[in-house]
C-alpha cells in the first residue's frame, strides 16, 4: 500500500476478467483500465481507486490492441475507503 503506515482494512485478491473490451480493436488497454476501475469500485464499494504502476504495466505489456484476457490482482482497502490495486504474486507451484 502506501508507505504512510495505513493498515488495510480489508484484502482481497480477485481475477477480474476483461475480455469484454476485446470487442472493439481500438483502444483496448485503456478500456480494460476503466474496466478493472469499475470492477473494483463494485466489489470493493470504495469511494477512491487507486491502481498501481505494475497492473498498468501488466496490461500495456503487448501493447495497446491486446490486453490480457484476464487480470489477477490484490485490492486493499484502508479505513478511509481508498482501495489500492496491485498485482497479485504468482504461486510457487505455477497454479495461481
Amino acid at each position: 500500500m502506501s508507505g504512510k503506515g495505513e493498515e488495510a482494512v480489508v484484502e482481497r485478491i480477485y481475477t477480474v476478467p476483461l475480455g469484454r473490451v476485446w470487442m472493439w480493436r481500438r483502444n483496448r488497454a485503456s478500456r480494460a483500465m476503466r474496466l478493472l476501475r469499475d470492477f473494483i469500485t463494485r466489489h470493493m464499494k470504495a469511494e477512491e481507486v487507486i491502481i498501481g504502476n505494475d497492473v498498468n504495466e501488466e496490461i500495456y505489456r503487448q501493447g495497446m490492441q491486446k490486453p490480457p484476457r484476464r487480470i489477477r490482482v490484490k485490492a486493499e482497502k484502508d479505513s478511509e475507503g481508498k482501495v489500492t490495486v496491485s498485482l497479485a504474486e504468482r504461486g510457487t507451484d505455477g497454479n495461481e
